[in-house]
This record gives structure tokens, C-alpha cells and sequence, in this order.
């Protein structure tokens, strides 16, 4: 099981971890022993999250998402599988937690009256800069 709140457990049914030989340092280490994890979580089939939830985590997501609805965390950045396979489970739990927060509406505010009358007279003073450009006039050069 792992714990995301109080509330909100993840069975051991949901996830699913292989392990894979890592990329960069290792030593000799690296070619016998396969370090990396790939945690796998079926975040569309699970019982334990709501769908508003589902589809905030998917966003946040992007590319990991797979068109099964499944999560995908690669991690490699130690040489300890162990440690590996901690970084991922906790990297998943604060994706779901960010997942959870749902996002505060906006709401619409008018611009105030000196806002507006600020703006308005900036554009009049543009306009008048780019009125007084253009071709002089031959009777203006005398």
C-alpha cells in the first residue's frame, strides 16, 4: 500500500515496477545489474481517485500518460535499486497530492475608471505622435 493522505491509499494491485539497466555512471556495476526503476501506475482504472482528480493528474502528467491511462515514472538517478524504487513511489505520491489541489476560479474584475481613463489617453497621445509623421508638403519647406 502506499499512503498518499490520510484518506487516499493506493493498493499494491495498481502499481507495477521493472526494473532495467540504468545509463551513466556505475562502473562495472552497470552492465550486471539492472538498477533503474519504471513504476507503472493504472491511475484511470483505480478505484481510489476521484475522476476530477484523474484529470488533473493526467495535465500534470503530459507525456507519462498513456493512452491505456496508465503512469509511467522512470527513475535512474542512484545506483541503489532500492533507493530508486523509493524515489519513484514518493514522486508519484506528490504528483497525486498536487493532482488533488483543485484550482481556485478566477473571477472576472472590471478595470477601474482611472485605469481606463489613463489607457484612453495614452492611445490620444500616441495617436497624435504618429499624426504629426508622414510627407511634408512642399509649401511647408519655405
Amino acid at each position: 500500500m502506499l499512503r498518499i493522505t490520510d484518506t487516499i491509499l493506493i493498493a499494491d494491485w495498481e502499481l507495477t515496477e521493472t526494473f532495467v539497466r540504468a545509463s551513466g555512471p556505475g562502473g562495472q556495476n552497470v552492465n550486471k545489474v539492472s538498477t533503474a526503476v519504471e513504476l507503472r501506475f493504472e491511475a484511470a482504472r483505480s478505484p481510489h481517485l476521484p475522476d476530477p482528480v484523474k484529470a488533473r493528474l493526467k495535465r500534470l502528467a503530459g507525456r507519462r500518460w498513456t493512452q491505456e491511462g496508465a503512469l509511467i515514472l522512470q527513475v535512474e538517478e542512484t545506483r541503489s535499486q532500492a533507493r530508486n524504487r523509493e524515489i519513484a513511489r514518493e514522486r508519484l505520491a506528490d504528483l497525486i497530492r498536487q493532482a488533488l489541489v483543485a484550482p481556485k476560479r478566477r473571477i472576472a474584475t472590471r478595470p477601474t475608471l482611472g485605469s481606463q481613463r489613463r489607457r484612453l489617453a495614452a492611445k490620444a497621445n500616441r495617436a497624435g505622435v504618429k499624426a504629426g509623421r508622414g510627407k511634408v508638403a512642399d509649401d511647408d519647406l519655405t
